[in-house]
């Protein structure tokens, strides 16, 4: 039987792969059409339990990394409590942790203010899938689990910055997404725009 990989190594980073589960099920997701990424097979047999991850981590030196980053094959946030003690766990320890989320807490979470408590867990930079220009486009791409969740997403993205977080924002350079416009968004949000090249299908 196969060895889930909940961490893997790219960029002189580390990753952490904790979850297959996703609130949205996007058109242009690597999960389409592939198992993973940098060589990785990241289809998980089952949630690693927290002491799994933790364990795993402490058996290597983390200080070789620059950074550490919640991303893998599905979002991080739908395991928010996991996240917050890995992240204290990290931080403790000196370094960087940032999360790549589709950004959907306040749906999730809609009792809780996820932002300040990833910011007081130590998080220090977010990177939110913005992934269109506006709701329609959105709603086409990502086919979110919630309605509102492009609008929720931008409101996630604002507590992010108040929190005094780094915000990021990321696209998928598809035919149907404005850039220009996704760079006017990140500008009023104060975020850096990372567009990335989509490697599936067409």
């Amino acid at each position: 039987m196969k060895k889930d990989t909940i961490i893997y190594e790219a960029h002189n980073n580390l990753y952490l792969n904790i979850t297959n589960k996703c609130t949205a099920d996007c058109v242009f997701c690597i999960k389409r059409y592939s198992d993973g990424v940098y060589g990785y097979d990241l289809r998980l047999t089952r949630e690693p339990a927290l002491s799994d991850i933790i364990k795993e981590l402490s058996q290597i030196d983390i200080s070789q990394y620059e950074e550490i980053v919640f991303t893998g094959l599905g979002e991080p946030l739908v395991r928010l409590d996991d996240v917050l003690e890995i992240t204290r766990w990290i931080r403790t320890r000196g370094l960087p942790v940032r999360l790549d989320t589709i950004g959907h807490a306040k749906l999730l979470y809609p009792g809780r203010n996820v932002a300040e408590e990833l910011a007081d867990a130590g998080m220090k930079v977010v990177s939110i899938s913005l992934n269109a220009h506006d709701e329609e486009t959105y709603d086409d791409l990502c086919n979110p689990k919630f309605k509102n969740s492009y609008g929720k997403m931008l409101e996630f993205a604002r507590d992010v910055s108040k929190n005094g977080m780094e915000l990021r924002f990321t696209v998928v350079n598809l035919p149907v997404v404005d850039i220009d416009k996704c760079r006017e968004i990140a500008k009023e949000y104060c975020a850096d725009l990372k567009v990335r090249g989509y490697g599936g299908p067409v």
